[in-house]
């Protein structure tokens, strides 16, 4: 999976334009991609001055990829529970990163060999829950192995030692990119 420059910059606009025109209360304009990247699923990061402002995705584009983008990006910015919804006032504020995901795969995470930290994002799940975390956040965090499914774990609202006792865990790459 691989976006060049203009996609991407399309990309990031998409996102930047539907959470503005949330924000002011007016509808999107459609939108469209040319050319998209194969994307099982999208998540649009919401940063301000660096924190945390809100982030949501889908694991599972079904739309197309531009309207995923669109419809993440909004609830991102309006509907993430730990965040009140963003303001007019902080739109010049926030930084943008997009996250294009590839396809899940199904590993067993005591092979120390199934999860490389900074390549692949995880997603750990049972029959009630499931959490998932990009491949950004172990990096960020400085976490190991252990600490990255322990956290997607709590991330589900499971043990931190779910995954040692048979929950369903997967792993998956992204392509990263946001403001510069």
């Amino acid at each position: 999976m691989s976006t060049d420059a203009t996609q991407r910059a399309a990309i990031l606009e998409i996102a930047r334009e539907a959470v503005a025109a949330a924000v002011a209360g007016h509808a999107l304009r459609a939108v469209a991609l040319d050319n998209p990247p194969p994307a099982s699923g999208v998540f649009v990061t919401l940063k301000k001055e660096g924190d945390l402002r809100g982030c949501i995705g889908t694991l599972e584009c079904r739309a197309a990829l531009a309207v995923e983008i669109a419809r993440v990006a909004v609830n991102a910015a309006r509907e993430d529970p730990r965040f009140p919804p963003v303001t007019e006032a902080e739109l010049p504020f926030l930084e943008f990163e997009v996250s294009v995901l590839g396809p899940l795969e199904r590993i067993d995470p005591a092979d120390p060999n199934a999860i490389v930290i900074g390549r692949h994002g995880l997603v750990v799940a049972d029959a009630l829950r499931r959490g998932l975390l990009l491949p950004q956040v172990a990096p960020e965090w400085g976490w190991d192995r252990e600490e990255f499914l322990a956290h997607t774990c709590r991330k589900a609202g499971m043990a931190s030692d779910a995954w040692r006792r048979g929950v369903d865990v997967y792993r998956f790459e992204a392509e990263v990119f946001g403001d510069e």
